[in-house]
């Protein structure tokens, strides 16, 4: 059976993230593969703890883990655990900075000199109101840093060389050990590059890197809502001297509909008819999200019931089927009649028994 990931971190489920971070940081200490060399069961605990982390501390992961647990996460696309404690280090090596002021159990070889992770991009895409219920494909143009063409990205002038940093070494880092700790901090002579070019290259002045464009398609799950977060791994910035690619994060804004509202799972819609059909019944066209359909209304309906369409309402983000249309009915009370309309009126009234206003006269015939 699969541990909760509030009882792996020690605090309860209503721990605040200040709470969640501090007892993250106490047992990433001490289970740390540094601290505990050749104990395979401590590394375990330590990619228990960094899954735990991964999702308490992202307030939508840490969401659909309180609603619907970890089969929620799998169904919202999430992959939570990791593979080698290398991932951990590369997801959350800020956070191990942040912690301690530097960067805890970094280790030489685990990528090559220079080689680091790309930016996380963030893209907001407003939807329309059909394409959050249903789903939909979009195409996004992105603007990132890609190699530079002149000098192939490597930062030096096209004919010139980059020299090994004399500080460092080439490997990009300053090492030092402190007991069981291994401290590693990015070489301040070249950046953590572990060289440096002799001439910088004119058109990249030395980065490496030029604006770029490129297009990334991206599939829309049926059911998201406004304020939705997406992750797309690996579509960021590109990695530079050989690191992975950063994330996407894709923030979606739904435009409203004026004839739906929604309410989770459900929408909500309006039919107005007069108060003849509200008695005698009849059949009245409701929208869907797609199309419409012919709707029986009831002899003997009363101003604001309901009728329910089930299966009409939106598509379950992580379940199965769909959220039902909430159908309310608006009775409308003519505010002028006719002659004619006035005359049956009054005579159903009196069949019914019903007091009613009498017959108004108008200005000449009150004179009169």
């Amino acid at each position: 059976m699969e541990k909760d990931y509030y009882e792996i971190l020690g605090v309860g489920r209503d721990a605040s993230d200040a709470e969640i971070k501090k007892a993250y940081r106490r047992l990433a200490v001490k289970y740390h593969p540094d601290r505990n060399q050749g104990s395979p069961e401590a590394e375990e605990r330590f990619k228990e703890l960094a899954e735990a982390y991964g999702v308490l501390s992202d307030p939508q992961k840490r969401q659909l883990y309180d609603q619907f647990g970890r089969e929620g996460l799998r169904g919202a696309g999430f992959s939570p655990g990791f593979s080698s404690v290398d991932d951990i280090f590369s997801s959350f090596g800020s956070i191990f900075e942040e912690f301690f002021g530097f960067s805890f159990g970094g280790r030489p070889g685990r990528s090559s000199p220079g080689a680091r992770r790309g930016a996380d991009l963030r893209h907001d895409l407003t939807i329309t109101f059909k394409e959050a219920v249903l789903g939909c494909e979009r195409k996004l143009t992105l603007d990132h840093p890609a190699p530079c063409p002149v000098c192939q990205g490597s930062g030096a002038e096209p004919g010139s060389a980059r020299k090994t940093c004399f500080q460092c070494g080439g490997r990009g880092q300053l090492i030092q050990s402190q007991g069981f700790f291994t401290i590693t901090t990015t070489c301040p002579t070249c950046g953590g590059e572990g060289n440096l070019a002799e001439t910088p290259c004119h058109e990249c002045r030395g980065s490496g890197q030029v604006q770029s464009q490129r297009q990334v398609s991206v599939t829309i799950p049926a059911g998201v809502d406004d304020g939705t977060r997406m992750r797309l791994a690996g579509k960021g910035e590109p990695g530079t001297r050989g690191g992975p690619p950063g994330d996407l994060y894709l923030f979606l804004h739904v435009e409203p509909d004026e004839r739906f509202l929604r309410d989770g799972d459900d929408l909500h819609t309006e039919v107005t008819i007069d108060f003849s059909q509200a008695a005698l019944g009849t059949t009245v066209e409701v929208p869907l999200i797609e199309g419409s359909r012919q709707l029986d209304i009831r002899r003997g309906t009363q101003p604001g019931d309901v009728i329910v369409l089930r299966g009409e309402g939106v598509a379950r983000l992580r379940g199965y089927g769909r959220g039902d249309l909430q159908v309310h009915v608006r009775v409308t009370i003519p505010r002028k009649l006719n002659a004619e309309q006035e005359s049956l009126l009054r005579q159903y009234a009196e069949v019914s028994g019903s007091q009613v206003a009498g017959k108004k006269k108008g200005l000449f015939g009150r004179k009169r």
